[in-house]
C-alpha cells in the first residue's frame, strides 16, 4: 500500500499557530529519529546500533516485538525510514520531506510505501487500508504538534503519550 499526504506547517492566515523555521522543523525531525520514544506511542525503547553522518541503524522494541530499521538523512531536507520486514511483519518505508513554497509557506510531506497488500478489493481490505491511512495521518499530525512544542522550548524528556 502506498499513501502520502501533506501537512501545512506555517499558516500565514492563522496567527494562533506559531511559525516554525525550516531549521526548527529539521531539528524536530532529527529528534524524532534519535529519540523516537518521545513521538511513537507504545515504543518501549530504541537502540542505535550504528550511526554515520547521514544514517542510523536502529532496533525498536514494542513489548515483545522488535523492529529493525535504517534512517537516512538528507540534511535540512528529508528523513527516510526503511523498515525491514521480518517474521511476517509489514515492511516498507516512510519518507518525510520538507517543502517550502516561499519564505512563509512551509509544509511537511509524508510518503508511506508498505508491503500491506492492496490487490484485494474486498470491503474488509478497503476498510483495513483506510484504518491504516487514518492511523498514519493521526500519528503525523501528532508528530508536527510535538515538534512545535519542542521548538517552543518544551524540555520534558518523558514521552508525551
Amino acid at each position: 500500500m502506498n499513501f502520502e499526504h501533506l501537512i501545512q506547517i506555517n499558516a500565514v492566515d492563522n496567527p494562533a499557530l506559531p511559525m516554525l523555521t525550516r531549521a526548527q522543523l529539521w531539528e524536530g525531525l532529527v529528534l524524532r529519529a534519535e529519540q523516537p520514544q518521545l513521538f511513537v506511542i507504545g515504543l518501549d525503547s530504541c537502540i542505535v546500533h550504528e550511526r554515520t553522518e547521514t544514517t542510523l541503524e536502529r532496533e525498536l522494541h514494542y513489548g515483545n516485538a522488535t523492529v529493525r530499521d535504517r534512517v537516512t538523512f538528507i540534511p535540512n531536507d528529508q528523513v527516510r525510514y526503511d523498515i525491514h520486514a521480518a517474521d511476517g511483519e509489514i515492511g516498507g518505508s516512510l519518507t518525510m520531506t520538507i517543502e517550502e513554497h516561499d519564505d512563509q509557506q512551509l509544509f511537511l510531506r509524508f510518503e508511506y510505501r508498505t508491503t500491506l497488500p492492496v490487490g484485494n478489493d474486498s470491503a474488509d481490505a478497503r476498510q483495513t487500508q483506510e484504518i491504516v491511512k487514518e492511523a498514519y495521518r493521526t500519528s503525523d499530525i501528532d508528530t508536527v504538534r510535538l515538534i512545535r512544542e519542542y521548538a517552543q522550548g518544551r524540555k520534558d524528556p518523558d514521552p508525551l503519550h
